[in-house]
């Protein structure tokens, strides 16, 4: 990213370049459409303000995920004593793609679902984390995004796999 560029050009590059990685973090940290849109919203103001003090001795990326995933974990925690717990609602199942099979599609719906759901039970840095290697960043990129050694990223993804996985496996949650 050119550092001579103004916070609007700033913006609008990152917006275009991570926008959908900000809608699927999003999607991550909260299950409610209504309230997610309100968090992109969140992400995209803080990014814009952001921006100014953007002085490059990290990657864009770095820089927006860092950025994002803060602004969700404050949006978290803000709102932990009004949300309710709840599963994928038929809008979010009808935004989904279909399969050419039916079964297949709402068993892969349902597994979605399931999946998010026993990610946003997980606690802010480990929910950060696992979105983090969901968008398929190494354990090193997700420490510089999260302040924790390469090693620690590791150990927890580790974890997070093993303990999705047999919850998942189990049809409990986190």
């Amino acid at each position: 990213m050119d550092l001579s560029q103004g916070q609007d050009e700033r913006y609008a590059v990152a917006a275009a370049e991570f926008g959908a990685a900000v809608e699927r973090l999003a999607r991550g940290y909260e299950a409610n459409p209504e309230a997610r849109r309100d968090l992109v919203q969140d992400i995209h103001l803080a990014l814009w303000r952001s921006l100014s003090a953007f002085d490059g001795r990290c990657s864009l990326r770095t820089w927006v995920y860092r950025v994002a995933h803060n602004t969700a974990v404050s949006h978290v925690q803000r709102g932990r004593r009004w949300r309710r717990e709840g599963r994928a609602t038929l809008e979010e199942l009808e935004r989904l793609p279909d399969a050419d099979d039916p079964e297949t599609a709402v068993g892969e719906r349902q597994a979605l679902s399931r999946l998010m759901a026993l990610i946003q039970a997980l606690g802010p840095p480990d929910r950060q984390v696992a979105l983090l290697y969901l968008e398929d960043l190494d354990a090193a990129a997700i420490g510089e995004i999260t302040g924790l050694s390469a090693g620690a990223v590791a150990v927890r993804i580790h974890r997070l796999k093993a303990l999705l996985a047999r919850r998942f496996a189990e049809g409990g949650r986190a």
